[in-house]
């Protein structure tokens, strides 16, 4: 800090301004003492003192006119303007007071004293002020309309808090009474806390001038918008003379009808419907009818389509990028892209991907969309039972509008959009009609280039829309509707797919969506299989997506609370964030057991394993099925016993145990339904093995319908039931001769981890099923 000290020096007057120290400013001087006074300076050593008038009105001010305290500054450069007055370019340097008069004639002329600034002690108070100071400042400049954003960031190397409260005192328009009273202030700390106040003040003052802007000019835009309509109309009824304001509509509506692209008999009902309107009084409710069908007319989009990007490699890489896996349907579309881009006439495909929840059917259609350059628009079916919900309502009903699907073309806005008809699988029916029934003539080729809407009445070409509809189970469709789509099936993920979806997809939109950055949240690759593996269980990621944004939001909480600045999530520490783990890795069974017989099962959420349990005691022969059996199940069931019942010399069981002993075949989970004949050779597997006493290889799943004689014939779902036996830890599956086809759909890593053995009688299943005593 320097010291005080006392100097001779020319006193200029200032009229409704103060100057700081290091504060840079233009002057335009015009009063003769006030250029003289400057020209001495000039002569000696360039210094000058700075004083505010209290009165800005007093053209020649006395010394009881002047403040004490004024500003010693530096005059850096002098230019004479032709109108007579002085513009200076002055840099303020230190506070002065005022201790006398030596002068006044022709120029004041004082003896002053320097006042250095009293700064803090404390230093972490400086830079708490500081930073407040630069805080308070930033959001007064974002609101001000006269500081640009360079006036702050100028601020933004000052280090030193009093050359910091002069600067920005400069900057603020305050009333000089104000400014003279931060100038006068000594205290550092006080002057920025005075400050820190004013700041925030005018910064409630700038947003209650805005508010008052918005509504002053919003009243004015609005008075603006009613006169011009008001003008336009007057103009519009001056042109048509005679003609009243219907007459003026029908013209404006023949002239949308002709420019919208109707075929032409869509175009002579148009016409004739237009003319009916001119005929029917305003009045009458046959009016507005006619007046929403031509509305509904002219905004369906008849010729408007969006030209398709037919690049192979562009939708290659924008299906990859959105999406890990899935090569069947990627290769699907890319399939139909080659052969429309060399015959540019095929008409647009009807794909069913069919899925668990949660593998990624619904996006991946917004993919497909974005990788050919169409529009997207989605439409969910589930718990439609209506039909008019497709096929649209008569024009005679109160309230009637067209269907789902031409509602969705007008929103698309154009002829050839992909339209996902999502949750296929979940319309229903009741007395109202059958909606899945309406739905044959929209997704067959051969018939929607002709569909018909009961509200719009006239045929609408459907042939250039790319349909894409999903479900989670085909049983529920029926078989003509499913007979109009290709399948293509999406079973779900395996653990190395899921661990790719997390890292590329996953965990990056998550800790976006949380506000966190990949430098504040890390999440290894430990953590991300602990997540797939013991906090979530299903065939897609929804789940696992649900666990990982779990993780960000307590990261951020962390971040937030200044606990840690950056969170690296180890496997040790998943449990600690989110809790005990909800499963257990590899639900094999963790001993050989007599009686107890892995199987295999598909459902709606995917593959699953399923325990069989067979119970002998001494009874009169009963048989007892629990577990919420279906009929296919049981009589599963009943056939394995006669088959066990057939064999007992070869099988070393007493031939009379169904009468002697009550059997009771139990599947645990009894609260879920279970159906399908694909458990039979496990429940005759637990069969055996209970009647034999001979365990089951706790290692070992098996699938497979079983007959009377013993034969295994295939079943469905073997990638789902293959990928749930890897979940489960499973090393061996035994599966149906037939069924050994199937084993190219299953991905390679799962392939490779386990042991997939064939057989086409029961006898095989036995031999590696069971152990030997």
């Amino acid at each position: 800090m320097s010291e005080a000290s006392r100097l001779t020096i020319p006193l200029l007057p200032l009229r409704g301004m103060v100057v700081f120290p290091t504060v840079v400013m233009h002057l335009d001087v015009g009063r003769k003492a006030s250029v003289e006074a400057l020209e001495m300076a000039m002569m000696e050593q360039r210094q000058i003192l700075l004083v505010s008038q209290k009165e800005s009105a007093i053209q020649e001010p006395k010394k009881e006119d002047l403040n004490s305290i004024g500003t010693v500054s530096y005059v850096k450069q002098m230019l004479k303007l032709p109108n007579g007055t002085v513009r200076v370019l002055v840099e303020g340097t230190s506070r002065a007071r005022v201790l006398s008069y030596k002068q006044e004639l022709p120029y004041m002329s004082v003896e002053a004293e320097t006042l250095p600034d009293l700064p803090l002690l404390d230093e972490p108070k400086r830079i708490a002020l500081v930073r407040t100071l630069m805080s308070q400042f930033k959001k007064y400049v974002g609101l001000s309309k006269k500081l640009s954003t360079e006036t702050y960031s100028s601020l933004m190397d000052i280090d030193d808090l009093s050359r910091l409260t002069d600067v920005i005192s400069s900057h603020l328009p305050l009333k000089s009474t104000i400014k003279q009273q931060l100038l006068e202030t000594i205290e550092v700390e006080v002057r920025a806390q005075d400050l820190i106040e004013l700041i925030s003040n005018e910064q409630e003052v700038l947003r209650l001038e805005q508010k008052i802007d918005r509504r002053v000019k919003k009243s004015i835009e609005q008075t603006q918008k009613e006169y011009y309509l008001r003008e336009q109309m007057k103009a519009i009824q001056k042109e048509l003379g005679s003609r009243d304001g219907k007459s003026g509509e029908i013209a404006d509506l023949q002239e949308k009808i002709e420019q919208s692209g109707m075929p032409d008999r869509v175009l002579k009902v148009a016409m004739k419907e237009l003319d009916r309107y001119e005929r029917i009084p305003q009045t009458s409710a046959e009016s507005s009818v006619i007046r929403n069908y031509l509305d509904w007319l002219i905004s369906l989009p008849w010729t408007e389509e969006t030209e398709d990007d037919l690049d192979i490699n562009r939708a290659t890489s924008i299906l990859n990028e959105d999406h890990y896996g899935l090569e069947k349907v990627k290769e699907r579309v890319l399939e139909h892209l080659a052969v429309q881009q060399l015959t540019n006439s095929l008409r647009g495909p009807i794909l069913c991907l069919v899925g668990p929840p949660g593998v990624g059917k619904t996006s991946l259609a917004k993919s497909i969309a974005r990788a050919i350059n169409r529009r997207f628009i989605r439409i969910s079916l589930g718990g439609v039972r209506d039909e008019a919900e497709i096929r649209g309502h008569r024009r005679t009903y109160v309230g009637a509008m067209p269907g789902r699907i031409i509602q969705g073309m007008k929103k698309a806005g154009t002829i050839n959009p992909v339209i996902l008809l999502d949750e296929i699988d979940k319309m229903t029916n009741d007395f109202r009609g059958d909606p899945s029934a309406a739905m044959l003539e929209v997704l067959d080729p051969e018939q929607n280039h002709q569909f018909s809407d009961h509200f719009i009445e006239e045929s609408y070409d459907l042939s250039n829309v790319m349909f894409i509809a999903t479900a989670n189970n085909l049983q529920t469709i029926p078989a003509p509707l499913l007979d109009r789509m290709e399948i293509i099936s999406i079973a779900g993920y395996t653990e190395v797919e899921k661990l790719h979806i997390a890292k590329e997809h996953l965990i990056p939109k998550q800790i976006a969506a949380h506000g966190l950055t990949k430098g504040q949240l890390q999440i290894r690759d430990e953590a991300i299989t602990q997540l797939i593996r013991r906090y979530s269980r299903e065939a897609g990621v929804r789940q696992l997506e649900r666990q990982v944004a779990s993780v960000c939001r307590k990261a951020t909480k962390l971040y937030v609370s200044e606990e840690k600045k950056r969170i690296i999530v180890t496997k040790k520490q998943l449990e600690n964030l989110l809790g005990k783990p909800i499963y257990r890795y590899g639900m094999m069974e963790t001993e050989d057991q007599v009686g107890a017989a892995t199987g295999l099962a598909y459902t709606a959420a995917g593959g699953d394993t399923l325990s069989i349990e067979v119970s002998i005691v001494p009874g009169k022969g009963k048989l007892a099925l629990t577990g919420k059996l279906g009929d296919v199940m049981k009589e599963s069931a009943q056939a394995a016993l006669s088959y066990v019942r057939s064999r007992t010399t070869e099988l070393s069981i007493d031939p009379d145990f169904y009468q002697t002993h009550d059997i009771h075949i139990h599947v645990p989970e009894g609260a879920t339904p279970k159906d399908g004949p694909s458990a039979g050779i496990t429940i005759a597997t637990a069969l055996v093995s209970s009647l034999t006493n001979r365990p089951v290889r706790r290692e070992v799943g098996m699938t497979g319908e079983i007959t009377l004689r013993g034969r295994v014939l295939p079943i469905g779902g073997l990638k789902e039931k293959a990928l749930s036996a890897h979940r489960a830890g499973l090393s061996t599956i035994i599966l149906p001769k037939d069924n050994e086809k199937d084993l190219v759909d299953i991905p390679d890593s799962v392939r490779k981890s386990l042991d997939f053995i064939p057989v086409s009688h029961l006898d095989q299943v036995l031999e590696h099923a069971l152990k030997e005593v």
